[in-house]
Formats: C-alpha cells, sequence, structure tokens
C-alpha cells in the first residue's frame, strides 16, 4: 500500500523563500538616510574649504575661496589652441617674425635689432615674442603716460605763465652759449636741471642776480610795445651793464610790456 506524502497544513505554512519577511516600521529608514541627515552632510561639505589637488595647476586655482579657476584655464586653453592653429607655438620656419607687435618702434631701433637677434639666435616662439615685447612696449607706454603726469603737474606748479616762463629760461641757456658762457654740453645739462618747477626758480634767482632784475614772468606782451625777444636782446647788450640810462630805459620797457 502506496503512502501518500501529507501535505503541511496550519497558518505557518510558507509557500516561498520571502513569505516569512514583514515589513516594519524603522526598516526603511535603516536602509537610507533621512533628508535631514542629508542635508546636515551637505552643510558641512559647504563649509569645508577645498584643497588643490597636486594634479590641479597653481596658477588655475582660487585662493580667495579655495575653488579652481574653471574660467580662466578655458581661456587658456582655447588661447594655447589658437596659437597652434596660427603656429605661434613655434618659431617660423623660414626665420622671419611677424614684427608688428612692435608698433610704431622704427625698424633701425637698436633695442629692437637686439631682441629680434635673441629670438633668432635661441628659436624663440613667435608667441613667445609677442609676449615679450607687448609687456615691455605696455611698460614703456605707462612710463611715458607718468612722465606726461609729471610735467603738468612741473607745469601747474609754476603758476598760470608756466608756458612764459619756460620759455624765458631756455631762450636764457641758449643766449648763454651763444654768448660762450656755457657749452653744448653744458647747456644739455642745464636742461635736466632745470626739468621741475624748483630747478627752474633755482635759474630764476640766479638770472634775477646775473641781469641785476626781476624776470618778468607774464606770457603776452602790451600790444604795441616791443616784443619779448626783443627785450631780452636789449638787455643782452653790453650798454645793459655800463648804461644806467639805457638799463632804466629798458627797464620801464620791460615795465611797460609785461608789467612789474
Amino acid at each position: 500500500m502506496e503512502t501518500q506524502a501529507s501535505e503541511p497544513s496550519g497558518e505557518n505554512q510558507e509557500a516561498g523563500l520571502l513569505d516569512s519577511v514583514s515589513i516594519t516600521e524603522d526598516q526603511g529608514q535603516q536602509a537610507s538616510p533621512s533628508s535631514s541627515d542629508i542635508e546636515h552632510r551637505e552643510e558641512q561639505d559647504d563649509d569645508t574649504p577645498l584643497e588643490r589637488p597636486d594634479w590641479w595647476p597653481e596658477n588655475f586655482w582660487k585662493k580667495d575661496d579655495s575653488s579652481p579657476d574653471l574660467e580662466g584655464i578655458a581661456k587658456s586653453w582655447q588661447d594655447l589652441r589658437k596659437q597652434i592653429a596660427q603656429g605661434k607655438h613655434k618659431p617660423p620656419a623660414d626665420g622671419k617674425y611677424d614684427t608688428s607687435v612692435f608698433g610704431d618702434i622704427p625698424e633701425d631701433d637698436p633695442v629692437r635689432g637686439h631682441v629680434m637677434g635673441w629670438a633668432k639666435e635661441y628659436g624663440i616662439s613667435q608667441a613667445a615674442l609677442d609676449k615679450l615685447v607687448g609687456d615691455v612696449v605696455a611698460m614703456n607706454g605707462q612710463q611715458a603716460q607718468q612722465i606726461s603726469r609729471t610735467i603738468e603737474e612741473e607745469r601747474k606748479a609754476l603758476g598760470p605763465n608756466a608756458d612764459a616762463i619756460i620759455k624765458g629760461m631756455g631762450d636764457w641757456g641758449a643766449g648763454l652759449v651763444r654768448k660762450g658762457i656755457l657749452s653744448k654740453d653744458d647747456f644739455e645739462e642745464f636742461k635736466v636741471m632745470g626739468g621741475t618747477a624748483a630747478g627752474v626758480r633755482v635759474f630764476m634767482k640766479i638770472r634775477e642776480t646775473y641781469e641785476g632784475m626781476k624776470i618778468p614772468l607774464q606770457s603776452a606782451p602790451v600790444e604795441g610795445s616791443a616784443s619779448k625777444d626783443e627785450l631780452y636782446a636789449m638787455v643782452a647788450d653790453p650798454k645793459y651793464k655800463t648804461d644806467p640810462a639805457y638799463r632804466s630805459k629798458v627797464e620801464r620797457m620791460f615795465a611797460s610790456t609785461f608789467g612789474n
């Protein structure tokens, strides 16, 4: 007689491996962090400054906010691609550099000639030449602007009649050269020494002592009177020193033309 296997019966019967698994309230929370935990961790990460990795270029790292300069490195890459496309990353094959970066500097300028000779001797790339010359030209432009501002400041220090004072000092110095008192080299040094308002004032005092009169400073003569050059020529006349009447006449003419 065959014996048939009895089938399990009752409430504990299981049809599959996972039938006994049930869902509890805290099971899902253990499997994944809550949103509040995530926000807390993100806040901590934001407050912690980043450190530059060793493989990231230091010149493209913003130290102020401890972050990579993505815009800077992108522009640098674009410039490099452009230089490569134009062949500027290497010296020209025919040895003929593009010299447009020199601007208005003439070809016979000794410094320009030296730079070009140096670039050819050492095989400098076109991009390196452009960078070097461009930086030097920019610095020279800044120096020229500074000199221009300085001259204007010195001119203002002389007052409203600066142009007349400067021209008068120049004419006086040139007259000393014509008389043989100063050489041409002396005159060049004279111009250097008179390059500031203080220097011009010193020369004015020397001239006043030398000529025995106050130097007129007004810029324009009175209409119908003798010109400034004519009056200076009269002062240079030997009679101005030896003839009191002549000197008095010249001084009256100066006063009439320029004021006291």
